[in-house]
């Protein structure tokens, strides 16, 4: 199936369910072979932490850079997703770091069938709003793995040197 197939994913927030929509888009590139990336996701809120389940299929084997991105905007692809969602300005760093990017969820492992398998709580990102609020922006799988800034040079503190954008999603809600 191409990547630009739309996937829904289900949202637990009690005491409601919502359900989001996320479109993934993969970029052409001489480098790099997508069979048709695309994913489900699923978040939940577990105390103060956010519970995100799923998996994405395409990929190549290894680790992949997965971010939250600042802007809901594929209008140019994944490239027009801006910069990972950074709204207190800190160091990129890995998920479990105190100081780090919202966006910064670290890496996610695909085997040798494409497939990477994913559950993991994270504190920081909201699906209710304010400054930590996921909803409206892209969520975004890398071509490298992610250093979790802990390289020597400016891409480092920037992005993790995580390379590419090879598949990307809006998170939003539906009716």
């Amino acid at each position: 199936l191409p990547c630009s197939e739309l996937s829904d994913a289900t949202l637990e927030l009690m005491p409601r369910q919502l359900r989001i929509s996320v479109e993934v888009k993969d970029l052409p590139s001489g480098r790099i072979t997508m069979d048709g990336s695309r994913g489900m996701l699923h978040r939940r809120n577990i105390a103060e932490n956010l519970l995100i389940m799923g998996n994405v299929t395409g990929l190549s084997a290894g680790m992949h850079g997965f971010h939250i991105h600042l802007a809901g905007d594929l209008r140019q692809g994944c490239e027009s997703t801006g910069p990972h969602f950074n709204p207190y300005g800190h160091r990129h760093g890995a998920a479990q770091d105190p100081m780090r990017h919202v966006g910064d969820l670290g890496n996610i492992k695909a085997g040798e069938d494409g497939v990477a398998m994913l559950e993991f709580l994270d504190p920081i990102i909201s699906l209710t709003g304010g400054p930590r609020g996921i909803v409206g922006r892209a969520l975004v799988v890398h071509a490298d793995q992610d250093d979790l800034g802990r390289g020597h040079d400016k891409e480092s503190a920037l992005s993790g040197n995580s390379g590419a954008r090879i598949c990307c999603g809006i998170i939003g809600y539906l009716n």
